[in-house]
């Protein structure tokens, strides 16, 4: 197995008396879909936030790519080539999927129109076209605003952003939550898609038969702990769920 693009080692984070993570091992490898699973108050929501830069650990290291390095900000991960889309997605609602796409990041014209800080829309749709067309995300279109849009395209606007963005790891949290059949269907192509583009992916779900579908490997949390690491292939939702619970230790890390 390859060198795992972004690596914790007994990392451990507390808020007061209570320890969100301790003493906690992750990885995920390039190209890979790493399910991340537990139950509420597993420590989840804690683990992302501090591979992605917003949240700082009280002990132990992380490395990126084989060097250790301090993940200080969101700006330092995205520089790094690390995304993350949250469950609110954090798309602005008024703007149009160009503009989000672009938000923070707009690209100028140069010249005379450059110095007068107009932007080049017509790069931006090209480029945001493109990359949606790459995934196969439905937005049928560019210039309407992403608040009158479905679940699924909003979705699908949003884990185009951080694909575009991103060129070594996309954390998605719970992309699939309250989204209907073909939006759900729509969204793990996408995250296969991401993956054979040879980024890793870490899908945070608390839906099994998801998890089954489209991980390659499954990295289960319990009480800040990581219970298992086990490939997709050798386990099942029963032994998963035992994990998540305590009633097995299977695959224990």
């Amino acid at each position: 197995m390859s060198t795992p693009v972004l690596e914790a080692r007994g990392i451990s984070r507390a808020f007061g008396h209570v320890r969100a993570l301790d003493d906690l091992d992750f990885e995920v490898y390039p190209g890979e879909v790493t399910a991340l699973i537990g139950d509420n108050g597993a420590g989840k929501s804690t683990l992302v936030k501090a591979l992605s830069g917003n949240l700082a650990i009280d002990t132990g290291t992380i490395t990126f790519e084989g060097e250790e390095i301090q993940l200080t900000t969101p700006m330092q991960a995205s520089a790094l080539g690390i995304e993350t889309v949250h469950q609110d997605l954090a798309l602005a609602p008024h703007l149009d999927p160009v503009q989000n796409m672009y938000l923070g990041r707009e690209v100028m014209n140069k010249g005379i129109a450059g110095f007068f800080g107009t932007m080049n829309t017509k790069a931006m749709a090209k480029e945001s076209r493109r990359a949606f067309d790459e995934l196969g995300a439905t937005v049928r279109s560019l210039t309407s605003p992403v608040g009158s849009m479905s679940g699924g395209q909003r979705q699908a606007i949003a884990i185009a952003r951080a694909v575009h963005w991103a060129n070594k790891v996309v954390f998605l949290d719970e992309p699939t939550a309250a989204l209907g059949v073909r939006q759900t269907k729509n969204v793990l192509e996408t995250i296969r898609r991401v993956r054979d583009k040879g980024i890793a992916v870490v899908f945070i779900s608390h839906s099994m038969p998801h998890v089954m579908e489209v991980s390659d490997r499954i990295q289960v949390l319990r009480l800040g702990h990581r219970a298992a690491s086990l490939d997709a292939k050798d386990t099942n939702m029963e032994e998963l769920v035992g994990l998540m619970t305590g009633a097995s230790t299977r695959g224990a890390a």
